[in-house]
């Protein structure tokens, strides 16, 4: 006999609040399942461990799945420790109740004992694919089984029933499809197997299912014979036990990563490095990390996802956790295991569980070790990285204010005037004695920079340069402030201060002379510059743009072709070589023909926009006034 009672965990509204504040998809409800039916062998293992009982083998022990389309059943059998009928009422009929947990707190101290379920909601995941769950089990070691049932929130029945030997059996009533729900595939044999895959794959226990096939008839097929075909049941495994990452890396070659990595990760590329790490103490956990050879098409989109596959004891609980990983280090794919984190853990506890954090800063620390270990032993294949994800670390700098500097800088490199590229650490340690600051130069292409006219003075004394590229090298450097306690110096600063004494007193008195002419110059430009003076940088070139102020030029470039970024302009000042004939030929013009001059200072004025790269406002007047002093 048999009574209905109610669920000690109140309602119909808990049971769905459960369900739907814990688990983003249904199919996750099979992964629970499964991960139950591995916790009841793990139980029962440990049981005959201690003693109590006759041993018992693991290599006997399995998960089978069954199918029934027809009938609209799915069934999952253990034959593991099974429960009593308290235990039944117990566990299954208070929610979030859970036996494992109970189980893990009383063996603790137990190296073997290695639970997945924690906060017994896991099994009520069945309800959001299943009309109705029946329950049968027969605890070890007893001559009664049971059978629980529940439609839902209603409650549940419990009574006696017949079972052969020990172990669990649980049978969904799978629901009937809706116009927004397919069902069906719950009970497809090729559906099961990939969320198998997908989920499970690491179950320590065989999970097997018996799958129908075709086999040709033997006798047809041949010499004109039509193929007829019989039909066979095959008992298949479906998933693999044991985990790449939970092997020693003594047993594993480049080329099982590798195939893993293409594999998991839907790469047709080899992955440029691979980091695989196991660690014990404050978080236990095994992580497999990689970093692509190429970006995704999407890296750089707003659709790209960045996080690390999460899985606790073999069973993955988030394909994609975001708080695994920084901003800057957002092209790693892997995947990270722990014992600590439970399995029916949502993502609003993820966000603030402590054993998570600790594990994601040993993860980022050892992202950047590894980093750093290519940098210095295989350069060809660190550049070769830099190249693909290296703006994304200077984003990291430059989106945290540079607090992220001490983590990141000395994973940067740049193209040099030196030849090829350089890390900040090697510049430095090249820095003549008497050198002040760690210069750069901005512009779109290494040509370009080597082309500027304000590189002349820092190259004549021997300095050598950052050539910085990217759009974001130069807000890179500005957040990072200094290096080394060196500060970074643009060559297009106002202050570069590379002159003698002698030079700059000579410039001070040539300015003071011919104040009248640089202050008609810059009212000339009509406000386009802060001012007009000589230059203490030219060597061979007439004139070239510097700026004062935190804003340069290259700044001013990079976000007026942002939308919003309009309204931002640099503190432009056209320098003009004092030793250039067209200091003189402005000196000339100054006395005899004003106009002329200010013509003049409009034409250096785009020249030198033009050499920096910059769109001139209006080029037709340009181009008439460049012909009309050609015809002169």
């Amino acid at each position: 006999m048999s009574e209905t009672k109610e669920f000690k965990a109140e309602s119909k509204r808990l049971l769905e609040l459960m369900i739907n504040s814990i688990y983003t998809h249904k199919e996750i409800f099979l992964r629970e399942l499964i991960s139950n039916a591995s916790d009841a062998m793990d139980k029962l293992y440990f049981k005959t461990l201690s003693g109590e009982g006759e041993a018992v083998s693991r290599s006997d022990m399995r998960v089978k799945i069954e199918a029934d389309k027809g009938d609209r059943r799915l069934v999952i059998s253990d034959n593991g420790i099974g429960m009593t009928k308290e235990e039944l009422e117990n566990n299954l009929g208070t929610i979030a109740q859970s036996g494992s947990f109970a189980f893990k707190n009383e063996n603790e101290k137990s190296e073997d004992v290695d639970i997945i379920g924690q906060f017994g909601v896991g099994f009520y995941s069945a309800f959001m694919v299943a009309k109705k769950v029946t329950v049968i089990s027969r605890a070890y070691g007893s001559e009664d089984a049971f059978i629980w049932t529940s439609s839902g929130a209603d409650g549940y029945t419990i009574a006696e029933a017949d079972k052969d030997t020990f172990g669990t059996t649980i049978t969904l009533e799978i629901k009937d499809n809706t116009d927004d729900e397919n069902y069906d595939e719950y009970l497809t044999p090729y559906r099961i197997r990939e969320l198998v895959k997908k989920y499970s794959d690491y179950i320590r226990y065989p999970i097997i299912m018996d799958v129908e096939h075709e086999k040709l008839r033997e006798g047809t097929g041949v010499d004109g014979v039509e193929p007829e075909y019989d039909k066979e049941i095959v008992t298949e495994t479906l998933n693999s036990q044991i985990p790449i990452w939970k092997k020693s890396k003594s047993e594993l070659k480049d080329e099982d990563y590798n195939e893993f990595y293409k594999d998991k990760f839907h790469d047709y590329s080899d992955p440029l490095l691979h980091i695989h790490s196991k660690t014990e103490g404050t978080a236990t956990y095994s992580a497999l990390l990689y970093i692509p050879e190429k970006a995704p098409f999407d890296y750089y989109s707003k659709n790209y996802e960045k996080g690390l596959q999460l899985y606790s004891s073999g069973v993955m609980i988030m394909e994609k956790c975001a708080d695994l990983l920084p901003d800057y280090f957002s092209f790693v794919k892997g995947l990270v295991d722990s014992e600590d984190l439970s399995l029916n853990i949502s993502r609003e506890m993820l966000q603030h569980d402590r054993q998570l954090k600790i594990i994601a800063k040993a993860i980022e620390k050892s992202i950047k070790n590894e980093l750093k270990k290519l940098q210095k032993n295989d350069r060809e294949k660190y550049e070769k990285f830099f190249e693909t994800f290296g703006t994304q670390i200077k984003y990291g700098i430059y989106e945290s204010y540079g607090m992220n500097k001490a983590e990141l800088q000395d994973l940067l490199m740049f193209k040099s005037s030196n030849g090829g590229s350089t890390t900040l650490e090697e510049y430095v340690s090249r820095m003549k004695e008497e050198q002040k600051y760690i210069y750069f130069a901005s512009g779109s292409s290494v040509s370009r920079i080597e082309s500027l006219p304000q590189t002349d003075m820092v190259r004549e004394k021997g300095y050598e340069i950052l050539y910085l590229t990217d759009h974001v090298d130069e807000f890179c450097l500005q957040m990072m402030h200094d290096y080394d306690g060196k500060e970074y110096k643009s060559v297009s600063a106002d202050d570069l201060d590379l002159g003698t004494e002698e030079e700059k007193e000579e410039i001070k008195k040539e300015e003071e002379d011919n104040k009248p002419l640089f202050d008609y110059l810059t009212e000339s430009l009509g406000g386009k510059v802060k001012s007009v003076k000589l230059s203490q940088r030219l060597k061979t070139h007439p004139v070239c743009i510097t700026s004062e102020g935190m804003l340069s030029v290259e700044m001013e470039k990079v976000l007026s072709a942002m939308p919003d970024g309009q309204g931002a302009k640099a503190e432009k000042v056209l320098e003009i070589n004092p030793n250039h004939a067209i200091f003189g030929k402005l000196k000339s013009l100054y006395e005899t023909d004003k106009d002329k001059a200010g013509e003049y200072a409009e034409l250096l004025y785009n020249q030198a926009l033009l050499i920096e790269g910059m769109a001139i406002e209006n080029p037709v007047d340009f181009a008439n006034k460049l012909c009309e002093i050609m015809s002169q």
